[in-house]
């Protein structure tokens, strides 16, 4: 697992995050307008917060402090799919719309168990 580098835009699981951020941007495009400050807001403030968590935590260039931000990014995955799952349970999203972006949160999930694991060794 590669997880030194000079920024964290050299990071797999940053750039990932940023491809879901996307992803989440086009799903709440169809979002009703009425959304607009309801889920729409919170689907991309949680998304936008996975990645934008790595970055501060990396760039603060220590291991302790990068794995408390890696933890808050966790967080926010976990919110991030149970706002899909709600949208979906309250027919605001179509289940079949979601699926690549549960499958993205799955992959970074991994992804930032497996850096934080790296990062508490001795």
């Amino acid at each position: 697992m590669r997880i030194k580098s000079n920024t964290y835009k050299d990071l797999e699981v940053w750039k990932k995050s940023i491809s879901l951020t996307k992803t989440i941007y086009q799903i709440t495009l169809q979002l009703h307008t009425e959304e607009k400050y309801g889920l729409r807001s919170q689907l991309q403030r949680s998304a936008v917060s996975v990645a934008a968590n790595i970055a501060e935590g990396q760039a603060r260039h220590s291991k302790k402090e990068f794995r408390q931000f890696l933890g808050i990014s966790l967080g926010s995955l976990a919110e991030l799919e149970t706002l899909l799952i709600i949208g979906c349970e309250v027919s605001i999203i179509d289940e079949s719309s979601i699926k690549d972006a549960l499958n993205m949160i799955d992959e970074i999930t991994r992804m930032i168990k497996g850096i934080i694991k790296h990062l508490s060794m001795p």
